[in-house]
């Protein structure tokens, strides 16, 4: 029976080079260079993260200083794009600080920022090419902003979105839904804009009046009401205007009431406005109509009949 053996070529380990090796790594980490530099490279980002976040207070600080004492100064800016360009300002230089930051930390460890620089610059251009949609919305995010189309606190309409803007950046705008969903849209998605903040509202009612009751009667009760609006609710600028009747239905015709309103408070006008009216008119005798059904027997029927042929 024939063996083979296998001869493996082992490098032979020379544990006097390694013990070598250990005892110099083992006297360099217990000797004092080295905690000197880890302190002194430790002492060095600490005082660059605490100079970033000294320099955003300061700066946010200088921002709302500012913004408070702008009544004093010869450009005068409404309280919706100052709370915007607050924001949007405070945003930018924090961005902008956190980055030379983390560069000089960077720095800290030695690590040549150059051709880190130059490689982002090479990736983001080619990133460009891809991220149209990205340009898109921070385009339309500058057009939003520098055209005050809507403003932090505005009630607005957005692509089927409607609430109260919470925040506007350069890349998406957040919303906040009257139920408190937090919508959040891209800039680019923002086509059409309804604004209700920019100009006072018209509140819309429409009262329904049972055909049994008198139409001037009925005027005359809802315009007494409507006299009175201004005096108990302050958003209801002028005394409602009572148009006339609005439409006839099969019970009852409506008379439709209009009222100038402060922004966005239209809604709250038309509650406070029906309540009012139907608390007087039910006092004054006017019921709310409601269906009615009619019904015949046979003889009545009968009889109905033949009264309309008489009268043919």
């Amino acid at each position: 029976m024939n063996q083979t053996y296998l001869s493996t070529n082992v490098p032979e380990i020379d544990m006097e080079e390694v013990n070598s090796q250990v005892s110099e790594l083992w006297a360099y980490l217990m000797s004092a260079e080295p905690w000197l530099i880890i302190g002194y490279g430790a002492i060095r980002i600490l005082f660059i993260i605490l100079l970033a976040l000294i320099l955003v207070k300061i700066v946010k600080t200088v921002v709302d200083r500012l913004f408070r004492n702008k009544q004093k100064g010869p450009i005068r800016i409404t309280e919706r794009r100052e709370n915007t360009l607050k924001k949007l300002i405070k945003n930018t230089v924090s961005y902008v600080v956190y980055f030379m930051a983390g560069v000089m930390i960077l720095g800290v460890f030695n690590i040549n920022i150059g051709p880190l620089l130059a490689g982002a610059g090479v990736v983001g251009l080619a990133i460009g090419f891809g991220a149209q949609n990205l340009v898109r919305d921070i385009i339309t995010g500058f057009f939003i902003i520098f055209e005050d189309q809507f403003s932090v606190g505005d009630y607005v309409n957005v692509s089927g979105i409607e609430g109260t803007v919470e925040e506007i950046g350069l890349r998406t705008t957040k919303i906040v839904s009257w139920t408190g969903e937090m919508n959040i849209l891209p800039n680019g998605n923002i086509t059409q804009v309804i604004n209700y903040s920019l100009a006072n509202g018209l509140a819309v009612v429409d009262i329904n009046i049972p055909y049994e009751s008198d139409y001037e009667e009925a005027e005359g009760i809802i315009n007494e009401v409507a006299a009175t609006l201004p005096d108990k609710y302050d958003f209801i600028l002028e005394v409602p205007e009572v148009i006339g009747v609005q439409n006839l239905d099969v019970s009852h015709f409506v008379i439709r009431v209009i009222a100038e309103t402060e922004p966005v408070m239209q809604w709250a006008g038309e509650r406070n406005i029906r309540k009012e009216m139907q608390d007087q008119l039910y006092k004054r005798g006017i019921d709310i109509p409601s269906p009615r059904l009619v019904m015949y027997s046979d003889e009545e029927k009968e009889k109905l009949q033949n009264n309309q042929r008489a009268n043919q």
